[in-house]
């Protein structure tokens, strides 16, 4: 196990019986069986390694969710939107049940940006995927409906995580499509407008990645993957990102070969947000 992952693991395992601000690097350290100094080379405080904790986690489940938003059939999409989502909470339970319950005077702004963050990109692929299912049927509720979705979510996530029932991802995942459907169907009056959505968004936004920062990640990532297909697929799309001159199916086939590698799939979802903004 790479040193790196071991920290991440031990430090959640602690954080989980704990919390954040109760643990400190040195029992973090004494966890894993290294010295500070091995620590500090993986990270320069604790609070750089929540936010490699954040960014591990959100990342994975992000990436997975906005391939299902973008590509499963419109029949089966809300489905695997609340099955990925509650699988992801189950699998990460403790992980969230950390962020639920630490006391939000501890999360410092960097944390807190950070997850908001995230929140807006989730918030990108819900619109993508309602508008997909609903179209102008929900043309002035679509954002009460994405809240509605994300509460869903999370409040039907802490009855295992915190009410120990036994979860029935299927079982669950299919109620909750039915009540979303309900909701879309039969909801007229809006409370929440695009203007509310964007005054949310202004403090918290963060800067998309420029085409440099993509092309330095990929080169990074180039270097790191050793499966042979996802590393040429890389070099194809670096040279892509470039110099335009491959077509759509093609592109489509090299992003699906990068996907399919773990630590590719932020530069997949990256690209893909590129590319539709160029």
């Amino acid at each position: 196990m790479m040193k790196k992952q071991l920290i991440m693991e031990k430090a959640l395992e602690l954080f989980a019986e704990q919390g954040f601000e109760a643990t400190s690097v040195q029992q973090i350290t004494e966890r894993c069986g290294i010295s500070k100094g091995a620590f500090y080379l993986s990270f320069k405080s604790k609070d750089e390694l929540i936010l490699g904790l954040i960014d591990h986690f959100m990342i994975e489940i992000l990436t997975e969710i906005d391939h299902i938003v973008r590509n499963a059939d419109e029949r089966e999409l809300l489905y695997k939107y609340y099955y990925a989502m509650l699988e992801s909470f189950y699998k990460h339970s403790d992980f969230a049940k950390v962020l639920m319950k630490e006391p939000a005077h501890y999360l410092n702004e960097e944390v807190i940006l950070k997850m908001r963050s995230y929140d807006s990109r989730f918030d990108e692929s819900l619109l993508i995927m309602v508008e997909r299912l609903y179209g102008e049927e929900i043309l002035h509720t679509k954002y009460d409906l994405i809240y509605c979705i994300k509460g869903f979510v999370r409040i039907y996530s802490e009855l295992f995580l915190f009410c120990n029932l036994e979860l029935n991802v299927d079982l669950l995942a299919r109620s909750l499509v039915e009540k979303t459907n309900l909701l879309a169907k039969h909801s007229t009056i809006p409370f929440i407008s695009e203007e509310l959505i964007e005054m949310f968004k202004m403090p918290v936004e963060q800067k998309e990645m420029t085409k440099v920062q993509i092309l330095e990640l990929m080169e990074q990532k180039v270097l790191e993957v050793e499966e042979p297909i996802a590393k040429e697929s890389l070099m194809l799309l670096k040279e892509h990102l470039n110099n335009p001159s491959l077509s759509p199916a093609i592109v489509k086939g090299l992003m699906e070969n990068i996907r399919k590698e773990p630590h590719c799939k932020w530069v997949a979802y990256l690209l893909e947000s590129y590319e539709e903004k160029r």
